[in-house]
């Protein structure tokens, strides 16, 4: 059996990218793992108990990203450790292997050996992006000033599995810049997304739509860069172009605060922008189903699911060329930007809602791409761990 960390997941009403893939692991792993959490206020490590096990399972987003513990969850803890019950609810035995799929604290790093001590095979971790190193004054400060430290905590590991080349690349020539010679396996490992089960109700949902319909969704912060999707839009708009902008998704409280601003603007001064919020895995889908194409104007992605998860439905997506999103750009589907400029991306918009006839042909494409699935992505990742050695 293998242990899967859930330590920050379990413990998050945010449904952003890493704790998509969390939980889209522990529904794919199913029997075959055991999810487990550094618990602060018992002490150690443990079992997900049924609380944190019905929070994971909501589709539901929060507003916030950090974790909160309910009082009766902390006070358990603490009763138990403190007049000696906690040994009883502690992990015990020994397991297969372990893989740690979040962006770990400084507190849980400390841990980990004791979480090792019970792992009989390869110690894994996924590697998202190291954003925060190439664009501080896109992302909150903790990031920024925490990431140094992970990305040399990653090295106590066995197996890296990173969710993209670019990915792998950057931690790889990070290692080197700081004189590593003796690092983890690296593999790069793309992640999966879920098709949907009605893709001509989507279709006929755009067609109905009374506006065309450009989607983008994606958490509001620095490097997700909608102010320059925003000024695209405006100046669409103020050349009589109908469509509607539909924003869905988190607003980071530390970069998002300018974007979520000039929203409520346009919303004020009249201009077609609708902005949803976190929004739960059935209301995304069914905007996708209305959207005539989708736009994810990021500046730097580790792999951008909410591209796939598009061109999954067959709508069209417009994107960087460039990282991880060219890695999923170049094969079809999308109109692919050099350029992510408030011009690039207008004209971009512009061109799809004035030519039907190339909308429908990158929509065929779109369709025709083959994307693994979420369980793909759990064997795919299961499987290499198999090949991984203790170091």
């Amino acid at each position: 059996m293998l242990l899967l960390d859930l330590t920050h997941t379990s413990h998050t009403p945010a449904r952003t990218g890493i704790q998509r893939v969390a939980r889209a692991l522990h529904q794919n792993f199913g029997d075959n793992a055991l999810a487990v959490t550094r618990d602060p206020f018992l002490g150690g490590w443990r079992a997900l108990e049924a609380w944190e096990l019905a929070d994971l399972a909501r589709s539901q987003g929060g507003l916030k990203r950090k974790a909160t513990w309910p009082a009766s969850a902390k006070w358990r803890g603490r009763f138990r450790r403190a007049f000696g019950r906690a040994p009883q609810h502690l992990l015990r035995g020994e397991f297969d292997a372990l893989i740690v799929p979040e962006l770990f604290s400084v507190q849980v790093a400390r841990d980990l050996p004791k979480l090792f001590a019970h792992v009989r095979g390869p110690r894994v971790a996924l590697f998202h992006d190291p954003i925060p190193l190439r664009f501080p004054e896109l992302t909150p400060p903790g990031t920024v000033a925490r990431l140094p430290m992970y990305l040399q905590d990653l090295l106590q590991f066995d197996g890296i599995a990173a969710i993209s080349e670019e990915s792998r690349a950057s931690l790889l020539a990070y290692w080197k810049w700081l004189g590593v010679t003796s690092t983890p396996t690296v593999a790069a490992i793309p992640l999966g997304v879920d098709p949907p089960r009605t893709a001509g109700a989507e279709a006929a949902a755009a067609r109905e739509s009374a506006s065309p319909v450009v989607l983008c969704v994606g958490t509001l912060e620095g490097r997700k860069n909608h102010g320059v999707l925003l000024d695209a839009c405006e100046a669409l708009w103020a050349r009589d172009v109908r469509f509607e902008l539909r924003l869905i998704g988190h607003v980071n409280a530390e970069t998002g605060g300018p974007a979520l601003a000039r929203v409520r603007a346009l919303q004020a001064a009249g201009r077609p922008v609708r902005f949803d919020g976190p929004a739960t895995d059935e209301a995304i889908a069914a905007a996708y189903a209305e959207a005539a194409f989708t736009v994810y104007p990021s500046i730097a992605e580790g792999f951008g699911l909410p591209v796939i998860e598009s061109l999954a439905r067959g709508k069209p997506c417009i994107c960087s060329a460039k990282g991880a999103l060219g890695e999923i750009s170049q094969h079809g589907g999308c109109v692919a930007l050099a350029t992510l400029t408030a011009e690039s991306i207008a004209g971009a918009i512009a061109d799809l809602l004035a030519r039907p006839d190339e909308l429908a042909r990158l929509s065929a494409v779109a369709r025709g791409r083959r994307f693994k699935s979420w369980a793909d992505y759990a064997r795919d990742l299961e499987s290499w761990i198999q090949t991984v050695r203790r170091r």
